[in-house]
């Protein structure tokens, strides 16, 4: 019998890769995404394989009970008794790279919204198919959510946030028959940076301020982060096996930053961070003139 799997954030990067690889592997893959112009083009590029385009925002509880709903009609239509579903990844994400001081109340809510409500959703409204079919529930983590980075207090708090949900439901889980996997994730080569520019009211809006900001965005990129393709094939090679580990370190420096978060001090850390990321340039001013003065 057919698997089926369901790929939010499924539209580029690690959901698209991911998408493509679970068909590859026999899935029947729903992709779900805001963008469906580019679920289409997915769908039509590999039309020899299982991929079904659903536009999808799942910060939007309406939509995601639709979907819900959606999904228990074809799976219903697929199966022989009861709907089933084999996986549910929840890959969407957005990151956040702005100083802590300069999130706006906006961009707080909608990152929440996209990294850690849409997903809590997700579960609520699919996990009784996961259920059924004693299937999979995996969640894209990040090396965020256990060392914060300069300049991305908000979006390494969604990350903690959705580790510690995927680490509470996979206890609960337990019962049903149901894997919880969170993909604690380094560095992949995807569009996922934040190109936004630092705020003009910012107390880092200076010369040696920007130069730190500038270094951050480009943080993923300049770490040699591994394709999306090749981290798909690792991650799906977890799902097809048996195991059962709760946190998986998949993408460049993923498992580094483990060890650096268990055994090296915060304050060396912090040292260490400020360097890398031309903070102790951007301190010294600070320190020297005040940051009414800057």
């Amino acid at each position: 019998m057919v698997k089926s799997a369901v790929v939010t954030g499924a539209s580029s990067g690690i959901g698209y890769a991911l998408t493509v690889e679970l068909a590859k592997h026999g899935y029947e893959v729903y992709a779900c995404a805001r963008r469906l112009t580019d679920l289409e083009k997915l769908a039509e590029k590999h039309s020899d394989l299982k991929i079904h385009p659903y536009k999808l925002d799942i910060t939007q509880p309406n939509e995601v009970k639709k979907f819900g709903d959606y999904l228990q009609s074809v799976l219903i239509t697929n199966a022989e008794s009861e709907p089933k579903l084999d996986l549910l990844y929840n890959n969407a994400g957005q990151s956040c790279t702005f100083p802590a001081l300069d999130v706006t109340n906006d961009v707080l809510e909608q990152c929440f919204k996209v990294n850690v409500f849409g997903h809590i959703n997700m579960c609520r409204e699919l996990s009784k198919y996961v259920i059924n079919a004693k299937g999979t529930i995996v969640f894209t983590g990040s090396i965020a959510g256990i060392v914060t980075f300069p300049f991305g207090s908000i979006y390494s708090s969604t990350k903690a946030a959705i580790h510690s949900y995927a680490r509470g439901l996979h206890l609960e889980m337990e019962p049903f028959g149901v894997r919880v996997i969170n993909a604690i994730t380094g560095g992949v080569a995807t569009d996922i940076a934040d190109t936004r520019p630092l705020p003009e009211s910012s107390i880092f809006n200076f010369k040696e301020g920007k130069e730190a900001f500038a270094c951050r965005q480009k943080m993923a990129a300049n770490n040699k982060p591994v394709s999306a393709e090749i981290y798909a094939a690792q991650i799906v090679e977890i799902i097809q096996s048996s195991r059962d580990p709760v946190d998986v370190y998949r993408g460049t420096m993923s498992s580094v930053m483990y060890w650096v978060s268990i055994l090296v001090p915060f304050w060396l850390l912090e040292f260490v961070l400020a360097k890398k990321f031309k903070l102790d340039k951007a301190f010294a001013i600070l320190k020297e003139k005040g940051v009414k003065k800057v």
